[in-house]
Parts: C-alpha cells; structure tokens; sequence
C-alpha cells in the first residue's frame, strides 16, 4: 500500500526540504516507486530536481500543485518525470501564497488534498509519496496532515531548533480530531555539528520528551548539501559518497523499517 509520509516543522531553516528530498531520492535509489509533492510557495522542494527556469515554468504554466487545487482536479495529471528512475514529482507554484484565502471558501476544506490524492494512492503506482509542507500551521499545513499517515519533524541542532516544537505537537494533536490514524513516525536531527554544547543540548532534550522517537542517524553539516542546491540536484545525486548522502541513505532505510514495524 502507498504511504504517504510528510515533513513538516513550523520553524524555517530545520532543514525540512533537504530531508525530504534527499529521503526521496534514497528510497528511489534503493528501488521504492515515490512520488514528491511540494507544498511549499518558495518551491525549494521542486528546485532540488529542476533548474530555476524550469521551476519557474512549472510554477507559471497549469502543470503544479496550485492548478490542481484551484482547479478541484485529482493529482494524477499533475505529475512531472524527474531525471531519476523511480521518482516522480509534482511541482509547487508561487501562487502557493494564497492558497489558506482558497481554502477558506471550500467545503470541507481541511480534507481538499486527501481527495485530490485519492486517485493516485488507490493506484498504488508509488510505494510512498512525501510530502514537504510550509513552515506555518494553518489550513494548509492541516491539509496535509490530514492527508498523511506520518509525520517526520526535522530538528535543527541550534539553539532555536527546538523552538515552537510544542507547538507542532498540540498541532498534531487538534489533526488528529480529524485524522485520528496519523502518526508520528519520529524526529530526524539535522544541521548537526558535535563540537558545539547545543547538539548535546538538542539530544538531551529530546530524549527527556516521552513517547517521541528520535530517529539514531542524524544528519551533520556538509557542504555538500549547498553544492547540491546551488546545481539542482539532491545530494544523492550531486556527490554519492558526501558525508550528507550517505547519511540521508542510512535515515532512509531507517525511516522503512519504522514504518514496516507500525
């Protein structure tokens, strides 16, 4: 059955975009059939498989999320082939922006892309679609909750990296009303530098907070991953044996697991 994974944190800079698109293509490479969807208005998550023309063409033409949503349309013709064997993409738009004033005058507004989703996950052609949600917490992000069965939570390893998390769990919770078979799959840690106290701090923390699972392969601070950005391409790609990719792949194959032993 398709599995529909998001990554979400209502903090910016937790390295949520390169979790989910580095997670993507690591799944992909290992064989799993995905589908990314980007949610987000800045379209970080489509520029990590496209150039910025190209982006921008997806996010100007009819062929992006926006479009489908606007439009009331299911997802399976808004899908775009990247360059990688197993992995599909739809891409974000800017128009993104106005998408909570959108939502607002829809009915039942909080299941739109649920519905949308519908076609392709009763298709079963992907094994996981993952989902990059913006950091707010409106109806959006509520959306895609709604339409998820797990929630990843990239932690920045900084000293704000755990702020606002509380308010991501009472969050979660108010989705549940609606969603009550979401799950948390667990907290993956990023933008991790061992030298600084802060890390420690960060784990300490975390551990110290009942019932949530901290997944054991945190990802460092690697160039890589900007050189990566700056060519549109995910690390994966752009360097295999980078210290990043290989993390990304080993945070991968324990994301399966956790999700197979659910």
């Amino acid at each position: 059955m398709t599995k529909v994974v998001s990554f979400a944190n209502n903090k910016g800079g937790s390295g949520k975009t390169t979790t989910c698109s580095s997670v993507g293509y690591a799944l992909a490479a290992s064989g799993s059939r995905v589908l990314l969807i980007d949610g987000d208005m800045q379209l970080n998550l489509t520029l990590s498989y496209f150039n910025e023309d190209k982006a921008l063409e997806f996010a100007r033409g009819d062929k992006n999320l926006y479009s489908a949503l606007k439009a009331g349309a299911a997802l399976d013709g808004y899908i775009v082939k990247t360059d990688y064997e197993n992995l599909d993409i739809i891409p974000s738009s800017t128009l993104m922006s106005s998408i909570e004033f959108e939502l607002f005058t829809k009915w039942q507004r909080e299941s739109i892309l649920k519905k949308a989703l519908k076609g392709i996950i009763d298709s079963g052609v992907y094994d996981y679609v993952l989902i990059d949600a913006p950091p707010t917490l409106g109806c959006w992000a509520m959306n895609i909750l709604v339409a998820s069965d797990y929630i990843i939570l990239p932690v920045e390893a900084s000293p704000w990296g755990l702020f606002g998390l509380a308010n991501m769990f009472e969050f979660i919770d108010s989705v549940r009303e609606i969603n009550p078979a979401l799950e948390l799959l667990g907290v993956a840690v990023t933008k991790v530098d061992e030298r600084r106290n802060y890390f420690k701090q960060t784990m300490e923390t975390l551990k110290e907070t009942e019932d949530i699972k901290v997944f054991s392969r945190f990802i460092h601070t690697d160039s890589s991953v900007e050189w990566a950005q700056d060519n549109s391409k995910p690390v994966g790609s752009y360097k295999k044996t980078s210290r990043s990719a290989l993390e990304y792949g080993e945070l991968a194959k324990e994301i399966e697991e956790e999700i197979k032993c659910r």
